[in-house]
């Protein structure tokens, strides 16, 4: 049974880039072009742009705008401190414009359109050096997490979803009530969150607990 064609929105800082990525992927039944004045029935956009300067980043969050979260990301330079502001830009798809071929455009276009991304694996490994930098350099001096969350916070509202009141959780901790207490009061603080029960349906959510 044939996949359903992706419906894919393109744009360019060039009319010339933008009409050669079009012209890969228009013949190619995987995928559906739409026009700029149908990007509301595209599930994936693709951005294609020199490098990610200014400019690039701009675009990127004017597509964020638009409602897309499926983002692919053609791009001609893109050095190493890049990639998480690219992320963190919405992409989930990195394709550097001298590998894409409409074999390669295809295949992280349709990663894209179900949720996965992809990074190019020399660029990955190096995104994990900078994920492990930032946790032993930023996060653990901090007691934190990637989740937002120290690892005592996470004990604290584990013990809350298990029905443990605040005498019980600093018992079961060795810690005061006083410090249970200003646990949960930082935590609902910190993440906006309204009291100590929609804590504990946010770690749960988010699978923390």
């Amino acid at each position: 049974m044939m996949m359903e064609r992706v419906p894919v929105w393109v744009s360019a800082r060039d009319p010339i880039s933008e009409a050669g990525v079009v012209s890969q992927l228009r013949p190619r039944p995987e995928v559906r072009i739409v026009g700029r004045d149908e990007d509301d029935d595209a599930l994936v956009a693709v951005v294609i742009s020199d490098s990610l300067d200014g400019d690039t980043l701009r675009m990127l969050r004017a597509v964020q705008r638009k409602g897309f979260t499926r983002t692919v990301l053609v791009v001609g330079q893109l050095e190493d401190s890049d990639l998480v502001t690219a992320i963190e830009a919405g992409v989930v798809g990195l394709v550097r414009r001298s590998e894409a071929t409409s074999d390669r455009l295809v295949a992280v276009i349709r990663a894209a359109a179900t949720g996965d991304g992809t990074v190019p694996p020399d660029l990955l490994g190096r995104l994990m050096d900078q994920v492990g930098k930032l946790q032993r350099q930023v996060l653990e001096p901090r007691g934190l997490t990637f989740t937002g969350l120290a690892a005592r916070e996470i004990e604290v509202l584990r013990l809350i979803a298990d029905g443990y009141d605040t005498g019980e959780v600093a018992r079961q901790l060795s810690y005061s009530e006083r410090t249970v207490k200003n646990v949960l009061h930082d935590v609902t603080s910190r993440l906006q969150l309204r009291n100590r029960s929609h804590a504990v349906a946010y770690a749960l959510r988010e699978g923390l607990i």
